[in-house]
């Protein structure tokens, strides 16, 4: 069985990911707070590490070729720049088939909401209001009262 390592805040360095021993790994690079993610190895040991949060992830589904995704482009890093308590994930089409698939993702742009580990929502198009709302709706953990 493989084993993963987690990648944290922490460990981003301009241009891609550090291991902890300082190496660079390629497979994940920050623009901005947005996170891509190329590896799914890499993705795999992220979403393991984001089970244990209550932190909202937002993952867009795009491709380079995909018109309507670059029309998001400037709205995601607009919703990085004031959610910053929530991780925002970029996954490419055509290197990740394999999270595409697992998320049956057959719409561009489409953004899927999770916490947990568990999807809490989902919007697909060029809808920047609706997935506002939806970030809104689902980024804060809930308060509880004794």
């Amino acid at each position: 069985m493989a084993r993963y390592s987690a990648i944290f805040p922490w460990q981003l360095q301009q241009g891609g990911v550090a291991a902890a021993n300082g190496s660079p790994m390629l497979s994940v690079k920050a623009s901005g707070h947005v996170l891509s993610f190329h590896s799914p190895a890499k993705w795999i040991a992220h979403f393991e590490a984001s089970k244990a949060s209550s932190k909202l992830m937002v993952i867009e589904f795009t491709a380079s070729w995909c018109l309507p995704c670059r029309a998001m482009n400037s709205a995601i890093e607009e919703f990085a720049a004031k959610y910053t308590e929530a991780d925002f994930i970029k996954m490419d089409v055509d290197e990740m088939m394999e999270v595409v698939s697992e998320f049956e993702v057959h719409i561009l742009p489409t953004f899927i909401l999770m916490k947990n580990g568990r999807v809490v929502d989902k919007v697909t198009g060029v809808k920047k209001e609706e997935l506002e709302k939806k970030i809104k709706d689902n980024h804060r953990t809930p308060y509880y009262y004794n």
